[in-house]
C-alpha cells in the first residue's frame, strides 16, 4: 500500500526542544584549538542559539511538504519518500539515496530542474521523475526490528518500491550511503536499472595487482595521501558507530546540542567549505536536516547502518555491470584512482568536478543536474 504523507510534527515536540535548547550545559574548550578537537564551542553556541530563537520550524515543514510525498509498506516497513513526477511524458525515472548525516534535505535544489529541465534552462528530452527516499531507520521512515539490516537488504527494499511504484526500467544516483546501496540496485533489480551514478565510490586495488601504485598520476596520488588522512584523523565517528551505536545514541537522543554538535562538525569538514560551514550550507539547510533526525527520534537507529555494515558484506557488491557515470568532487572523502574503480565498475563516464564535496546536491546543484543530464541522456 502506497499512502500520502504530511509532515507535521505536534507542538510539544517543538515546545520540548526549545526546552531542552534552553538548558544546555555547555562544556569548555582549550584556547586557541577551533575546530581542531570537534565542533568549536562558540559556533555551536551561534548555532543553537538560531536554532532556539530564529529558526522556523514550520516555514521549513511546509517548504519539504511542497514537494509530493508518500509511505509505502514495504516487507513490514512503512517507507518514506519525496516521488515528483515531470510533466514530460518520457521522463525517465531516477532514484536518489542520501547517506549520514545526511536526509532528503540534501536534494530540494536539485529536483525542480531534474524534473522540469524546460523551467530551469534545459531540454525537455532531459526530464526525470524523481524517486528521493528516506532510508529506513532514518528520518519518516520506520526503522528494522531486528539485527542484520545493512546496505543489501536497504537495496532490496528500495527495488521493491520501485516495482511497487510501476518502474520496471530507471537510473539511480546516490553519494555516502546512496553510493553503496546504489551499487547494490543493479543486482537486487536484475534489468530495471539502467545505469548508476555515483558521486562517492570506494573500491580498493584490483585483486592481483602486485603494485598498486603503479601507473598512478601525481593527482591520484595525491587524493589517495587526501584518503589516508581521512582515515587517519577522520573516522573516529565511524568506528564508534560500527561498534557501539546504542551506547552514542542515548546522548545525541537526548541532547539536541549534542545532536547539532555530532552533525554540523561532519558538514564542515566533509565539505568544499575552507573551514567556514556556512559558505556551503545556510543555518536553516543545517537545522532542517538535524531536525529530521531529532523530531522523529531517528538518530540511534540510523546509527545502526554502520553496526550492521561492518559485519557484513555491505561495503563489497559484486561487479556493477550496467553503465556506471561517476563525478569525482574534489573534497569529497573517497576518490580512488580510475583504474581501481574501473574494477568494480563499468565505467563508461568519469568526470572530475572544479569544486565541491560530500554533498553536492547541496554545494554544486548546478553542476550535479548538469552531470546527471550528461550522463543519463545517451540510457534513455
Amino acid at each position: 500500500m502506497v499512502e500520502n504523507y504530511t509532515i507535521h510534527v505536534p507542538d510539544p515536540v517543538l515546545i520540548d526542544l526549545d526546552e531542552r535548547l534552553g538548558r544546555t550545559r555547555w562544556p569548555d574548550q582549550l584556547e586557541g584549538v577551533g575546530w581542531d578537537y570537534g565542533t568549536e564551542l562558540s559556533y555551536l553556541k551561534e548555532l543553537c542559539a538560531y536554532w532556539k530563537d530564529e529558526f522556523d520550524w514550520r516555514a521549513q515543514e511546509a517548504f519539504l511538504n511542497s514537494f509530493s510525498q508518500f509511505r509505502a509498506e514495504i516487507n513490514g516497513l512503512r517507507v518514506h519518500f519525496l516521488h515528483v513526477r515531470s510533466c514530460e511524458a518520457e521522463a525517465l525515472p531516477l532514484l536518489i539515496t542520501h547517506g549520514w548525516p545526511g536526509s532528503i534535505v540534501e536534494f530540494h535544489k536539485i529536483i525542480g530542474p531534474l524534473t522540469d529541465p524546460v523551467a530551469h534552462g534545459g531540454r525537455a528530452e532531459d526530464a526525470f521523475h524523481v524517486i528521493c527516499p528516506s532510508l529506513p531507520g532514518y528520518a519518516f521512515s520506520e526503522a528494522p526490528r531486528l539485527p542484520g539490516f545493512g546496505a543489501p537488504a536497504v537495496a532490496q527494499t528500495l527495488a521493491t518500491l520501485m516495482a511497487k511504484l510501476g518502474y520496471g526500467r530507471y537510473g539511480v544516483q546516490g553519494g555516502d550511503w546512496g553510493a553503496i546501496v546504489s551499487s547494490y540496485l543493479p543486482q537486487m533489480a536484475p534489468g530495471c536499472v539502467c545505469g548508476v551514478h555515483l558521486n562517492m565510490v570506494i573500491a580498493g586495488p584490483p585483486a592481483g595487482t602486485e603494485d598498486p601504485l603503479a601507473g598512478l598520476e601525481a593527482k591520484e596520488m595525491s587524493a589517495l595521501a587526501d584518503m589516508e588522512h581521512f582515515r587517519k584523523y577522520e573516522t573516529g565517528y565511524q568506528r564508534i558507530q560500527e561498534t557501539k551505536p546504542q551506547s552514542l545514541g542515548y546522548a545525541l537522543h537526548d541532547s539536541p546540542t549534542g545532536l547539532a554538535g555530532w552533525i554540523v562538525e561532519k558538514f564542515r569538514t566533509w565539505s568544499d567549505s575552507d573551514g567556514d560551514v556556512e559558505s556551503c550550507f545556510t543555518k536553516d539547510e543545517l537545522l532542517t536536516n538535524i531536525m529530521l533526525y531529532w523530531v522523529t527520534g531517528s538518530i540511534t537507529s540510523s546509527l545502526r547502518l554502520y553496526y550492521e555494515s561492518a559485519r557484513g558484506r555491505s561495503f563489497s557488491p559484486d561487479r556493477v555491470e550496467v553503465p556506471t557515470g561517476v563525478a569525482v568532487f574534489p573534497k569529497e572523502l573517497y576518490r580512488p584512482p580510475r583504474a581501481w574503480a574501473e574494477a568494480q565498475y563499468n565505467i563508461q563516464r568519469w568526470t572530475e568536478m572544479p569544486s565541491g564535496g560530500h554533498f553536492p546536491a547541496l554545494e554544486e546543484p548546478v553542476a550535479l543536474v548538469e552531470e546527471l543530464r550528461g550522463f543519463f541522456r545517451h540510457l534513455r
